[in-house]
């Protein structure tokens, strides 16, 4: 397992939902129904494939959404009060992120929709063994 890194990012990815469904249950006590209404709002943003000769565009934005670095963000904005709601909608989107790369949906190259990062590394597992010098 600790051996295939596709695994291992999926594993990981899992452990990322868990605890962003714990932390909106029992420490932000959320609504459900905000979660249930903007757990797919990231997928918009493929949106930008459906122009096919800006490719490059698509993939920017596919990865700029789906990176943890923008929930994040909004996350500590939220820590500030900024906006109503949005330590809220940073846990979601989180969520959204982890549940997708538990599935296998990661980040997007800018040749081709696919494959993503986390097909890759399950594509092109290291070919001659490791050996010790």
């Amino acid at each position: 397992m600790v051996t295939r890194p596709d695994r291992l990012l999926r594993l990981e990815a899992l452990l990322v939902l868990l605890a962003a469904l714990l932390c909106f249950a029992v420490v932000l006590h959320g609504n459900w129904l905000l979660f249930a209404l903007a757990f797919l709002l990231p997928d918009l943003s493929l949106l930008g494939y459906l122009a096919k000769n800006h490719l490059r565009f698509a993939a920017g934005l596919y990865n700029a959404i789906h990176s943890y670095a923008l929930p994040i963000v909004l996350a500590l904005g939220a820590w500030h009060g900024i906006v109503p709601y949005a330590t809220q909608l940073a846990i979601i989107w989180m969520a959204h992120i982890a549940f997708d790369r538990m599935l296998g949906f990661g980040l997007k190259y800018p040749e081709a929709f696919k494959p993503t990062h986390i097909q890759t590394v399950a594509v092109f597992p290291a070919t001659e063994p490791v050996t010790a010098a």
